[in-house]
C-alpha cells in the first residue's frame, strides 16, 4: 500500500504522542500539517520561524525516528513555513503571505537553526566610532566582547548617557563586529519600544512562548534605551525570564540607557540588580580634541573640506554631543547649496547659534582656564593646586601667558585665580612660556592653537 503525506504524518503524530505530555503535543505537535511527500521526503507546514526553531531546538530526535520509522533510514523532513506579517521593502509596509521551505533538517547532525535578521546598522562601526577619553572604557571592553561574547566579565554590559553621545553606534558596532568575526552568531538588536510592541503583541495573538522561544536562542542581544521599560511591569516580566536564561547559557547582552542603572525609575529592584552584574559604563560628552577628530572625519565621509579655522570655531562651540556636531555640518552645506554661497565664518556662526547658546562677552581668567584645562585634557582644579608634575605646570603657566595677553586682568588678579600666586609667579610662568615658544616648535603650534580658541572665543 502507497502511504500519501497524510497517512504518514497520521502515523508520526500517534508515535509522537507517546513520547511527548498532552501539553507540549497540543502547543507544539497539533497544529503541524502535512504538505507533501516525495520519495523519502516529507514536507510539514508549521505556523512561524518561532515554531520551526523550537522543534528543531527541542524534538529533532524525536521526529528523526518518527520518520524512520514510517519512511526507512533515508527519511529527510523539509519544513514549509508559512509566514503572514508585516515585512518592511525600502521605506513602504506592504503585507504579505509568503512560505518559505527550510530543506533538510536530517542531512545535519544536531540541531539547524534559521539565520536571524540582525537588525544592526551597517554604518555603525568601530573604525568609525572615535576614541577619546570620554569612551575608552566602553570602546575597549566593546572591542573584548566583539572577541569574546560572552565569555568576558562585562555581561552584560551596560552602556549609558546623555543623548547623542554614541551609545547607539557603539552598541551596534559591538554587533557589526562580533558578526564579522562569528558570522554563524545570532545577534539581535532590539528597541526596547519595538520589544514592548512585540511582547504586546504576543500576548494578543497568544504566542508569548514562542516569542520567548526565539529570544532565549539568540547568542547576543542588544537592547537600546531599556529606560524605557519603566511602568511596564509585564514586558518586564517577561525581559527578566529571557535575560535570566540568557545569562545562565552564557550569552552576550548589551544594554543602552540614558541614565545609570541605579537611577533608574519605576524599574524592578530584581532587573535593575542583574543590569548590574557586568559593567556599567558612561559615555561623557567629548573634549575638544575628540570633537575636533569626530568632524573631520564626518566632514571626510561627505567628501567635504572646511578651512581649519571654521573647524575650529564649530568644534569650540558645538560640545554638548555628536549628533549637533552632524546637524551643523548638515545645515552648513544645505545653507551653502541653497544659497550658492560658500562656507565661511558668518554662516558658520549663523548656523552654530541655531544649536547652541552663545553669548558676546569679554574673555575672562576663568575662560581661559577652561580652555586650556580641556585642551590638555584635565581638571580646571588642577590648574589651581600646587602639583609639580611637568604637564600641569605647562599648562598653568601657560594659562597665565594666555591670560596677561588676553584680559584686563593684573598681575596679581591672574595669580589669585591660580592658588593665589604672588606677581613675581606670574611673571616667571609667562617668561617661561616665551623662552619655551622661542625654542621649541611643538611648544608654539600649542600655543597658536590655544591663542586661536581664545580668539575665536572674543568673536562670538
Amino acid at each position: 500500500m502507497i502511504k500519501d503525506e497524510v497517512a504518514v504524518w497520521s502515523n508520526c503524530i500517534e508515535y509522537i504522542k507517546k513520547h511527548v505530555n498532552a501539553q507540549s503535543f497540543k502547543t507544539w505537535f497539533e497544529p503541524v500539517k502535512p504538505v507533501k511527500l516525495v520519495g523519502s521526503v516529507l514536507t510539514i507546514q508549521v505556523p512561524n520561524k518561532f515554531f520551526y526553531e523550537w522543534l528543531e531546538e527541542n524534538y529533532i530526535d524525536l521526529l528523526r525516528s518518527a520518520l524512520k520509522k514510517e519512511i526507512g533510514d533515508k527519511a529527510s523532513l523539509e519544513y514549509q513555513i508559512l509566514v503572514d506579517n508585516h515585512r518592511k521593502i525600502g521605506k513602504n509596509i506592504e503585507e504579505e503571505n509568503t512560505e518559505e521551505e527550510i530543506k533538510n533538517p536530517f542531512a545535519i547532525p544536531g540541531i539547524k537553526r534559521l539565520k536571524t535578521d540582525s537588525q544592526l546598522i551597517a554604518k555603525y562601526t568601530f573604525d568609525n566610532f572615535i576614541e577619546g577619553e570620554c569612551n575608552k572604557l566602553a570602546r575597549a571592553a566593546g572591542l573584548e566582547i566583539a572577541a569574546k561574547p560572552g565569555n568576558t566579565p562585562f555581561n552584560p554590559l551596560f552602556i549609558f548617557g546623555d543623548t547623542g553621545l554614541g551609545k547607539t553606534h557603539l552598541s551596534n558596532a559591538i554587533g557589526n563586529g562580533l558578526l564579522k568575526r562569528f558570522p554563524s552568531k545570532q545577534v539581535l538588536y532590539v528597541s526596547t519600544e519595538q520589544f514592548t510592541n512585540q511582547v504586546i503583541n504576543a500576548i494578543r495573538a497568544n504566542t508569548i512562548n514562542d516569542f520567548m522561544s526565539f529570544y532565549q536562542m539568540v547568542d547576543v542581544l542588544i537592547v537600546d534605551d531599556i529606560q524605557f521599560l519603566s511602568n511596564r511591569p509585564k514586558t518586564q516580566e517577561i525581559f527578566f525570564n529571557i535575560f535570566n536564561q540568557l545569562h545562565q547559557n552564557g550569552k552576550q547582552i548589551i544594554l543602552t540607557s540614558d541614565r545609570a542603572p541605579k537611577d533608574l525609575q519605576d524599574v524592578e529592584k530584581r532587573l535593575i540588580s542583574r543590569f548590574k552584574w557586568g559593567l556599567n559604563t558612561d559615555l561623557g560628552a567629548p573634549a575638544f580634541e575628540t570633537r575636533l577628530n569626530i568632524f573631520k572625519l564626518k566632514m571626510k565621509h561627505e567628501g567635504i573640506h572646511l578651512d581649519e579655522e571654521l573647524v575650529d570655531y564649530i568644534c569650540h562651540h558645538v560640545k554638548s554631543n555628536v549628533r549637533e556636531l552632524e546637524g551643523v555640518l548638515i545645515s552648513l552645506v544645505a545653507r551653502a547649496a541653497l544659497n550658492k554661497t560658500r562656507i565661511d565664518i558668518e554662516l558658520v556662526r549663523e548656523v552654530v547659534e541655531q544649536f547652541v547658546t552663545t553669548d558676546s562677552k569679554e574673555i575672562s581668567v576663568e575662560n581661559i582656564k577652561k580652555l586650556v584645562a580641556e585642551h590638555f585634557e584635565m581638571p580646571v582644579e588642577k590648574l589651581q593646586g600646587k602639583t609639580r608634575k611637568r604637564q600641569v605646570v605647562i599648562a598653568r603657566q601657560l594659562s597665565m601667558y594666555l591670560a596677561k595677553n588676553y584680559t584686563t586682568s593684573s598681575l596679581k588678579t591672574i595669580g589669585s585665580n591660580f592658588g593665589g600666586k604672588d606677581h613675581s609667579t606670574v611673571i616667571y610662568s609667562i617668561k617661561a612660556v616665551q623662552d619655551l615658544i622661542d625654542t621649541d616648535t611643538i611648544f608654539r603650534d600649542t600655543v597658536q592653537q590655544l591663542e586661536k580658541k581664545v580668539q575665536l572665543s572674543l568673536t562670538v
